[in-house]
């Protein structure tokens, strides 16, 4: 049965249903924002604030209220990027049925699109995240030890993310090793079934894995020795630390993690000083200065670093401190990543439509929204198609998530 009129509307909602069918990790985050965009081109604008929720200390040392100043924060997440794949169908392949145009045409086509958007989120999101679990040169559940699995999942509670919907994108090579290192430990037998006979654990400590081959790859900057300045202008809320440039210069990369020495983690509403130094990410840098994330908040409701004692850490404390970066310098580690539903944003808006209904279709299915766009070319008896797609994404919570390291790539 051959394609009539009704073919842009049949292929808009193909390629719509081949898209859901792709989705990994865009299926597993935070998509609730869609529909502050309005439905006819975004007319709030391409940026949406989207506010955190407020922080509080509590009060112990009186019975007299103490109102606390209350800066609301919030994130930016910005409609931003466009990706489209284009084709053309000559006149004797719009005679095909729709399975048949399906398998040659769309699914390849709506596959490939959703592949390069899921590689971009996830790799973005990836270096977002300043946790990571595991030890740079070990392999992963090396010898049947989860300890980094178990390590990224304590770290997303210390973070405070909630027990449901959490999920961990891994590649097929870390999937493997994972596989293999725990088949003779003490396990349900239905998942051990599942894993020899399948090749992958459906889901494990809590969380639902997904195995993704998109899983971001990092190369350590090329020169990982170095530590802050002996003026590192570090300050109470600041993203931001300087280098010493007097000796051997570091040059790192976004995406790089460390720490920095002297500088603990504590917990984000008693205070109370974790076991371990507080890791930052590189958004951005120079050899000079680093954009770093998270902020280095000394005290009050947002307080996110201590001493080792648990006492709050003066601007100095930050000088002249050595700086240690997570991997080998110019080293490449595949980074699978664990997180909680809400730790990411997804949005997808409206394209506009043209040259009327029967040239120009659009579907938004849960959170999704794709645009189909046909037109006729006289000269050569075909039609063109492209298939459409406006997204943007941010990284609400990274606190909620958490990267994992193994052998080097």
């Amino acid at each position: 049965m051959s394609n009539s009129f009704s073919t842009i509307t049949q292929i808009t909602n193909e390629s719509m249903r081949v898209a859901h069918a792709s989705l990994k990790f865009l299926g597993t985050v935070d998509r609730q924002y869609d529909d502050s965009f309005a439905k006819t081109g975004a007319k709030i604008g391409s940026t949406l604030r989207v506010r955190k929720p407020d922080e509080f200390t509590v009060s112990t040392s009186s019975r007299v209220m103490d109102l606390q100043e209350q800066a609301e924060g919030y994130e930016e997440l910005t409609l931003a990027t466009q990706y489209h794949v284009d084709m053309y169908m000559t006149s004797d392949e719009m005679t095909m049925s729709l399975d048949k145009l399906s398998e040659r045409k769309i699914q390849p086509a709506v596959k490939r699109l959703v592949s390069k958007v899921e590689s971009v989120v996830l790799q973005g999101c990836t270096k977002g995240v300043y946790n990571v679990g595991g030890t740079a040169g070990t392999a992963l559940a090396n010898s049947g030890d989860l300890a980094a699995f178990v390590n990224a999942r304590a770290r997303i509670n210390q973070g405070l993310a909630p027990m449901d919907n959490r999920y961990l994108q891994i590649d097929s090579v870390s999937m493997g090793a994972v596989v293999n290192g725990v088949k003779g430990l003490f396990a349900p037998q239905d998942k051990i079934g599942k894993a020899f006979n399948e090749g992958y654990y459906g889901r494990a400590i809590g969380t639902d894995w997904y195995e993704n081959d998109h899983v971001y790859t990092h190369t350590v900057g090329s020169d990982a020795t170095g530590s802050t300045d002996a003026s590192a202008a570090v300050t109470d809320g600041g993203t931001a630390v300087t280098l010493d440039s007097s000796g051997d210069t570091m040059s790192l990369l976004a995406g790089d993690v460390f720490t920095i020495a002297g500088v603990y983690a504590c917990h984000p509403e008693t205070k109370v000083v974790f076991p371990y130094l507080q890791q930052f990410t590189v958004v951005s840098g120079t050899t000079a200065i680093l954009s770093i994330s998270p902020g280095t908040y000394l005290t009050g409701a947002k307080q996110n670093v201590c001493s080792s004692t648990g006492a709050a850490l003066a601007t100095t404390d930050f000088n002249d401190k050595t700086i240690t970066v997570v991997g080998t310098a110019s080293s490449s580690y595949r980074q699978p990543l664990m997180y909680h539903k809400e730790a990411f944003a997804f949005v997808t808006a409206d394209l506009p439509l043209f040259a009327g209904a029967d040239k120009c279709a659009r579907l938004t299915e849960d959170g999704l929204s794709l645009r189909v766009w046909q037109d006729g070319d006289i000269i050569n008896d075909r039609m063109l198609l492209r298939i459409d797609m406006l997204f943007g994404y941010k990284v609400l919570r990274p606190a909620w998530a958490c990267r994992l390291i193994g052998s080097a790539a």
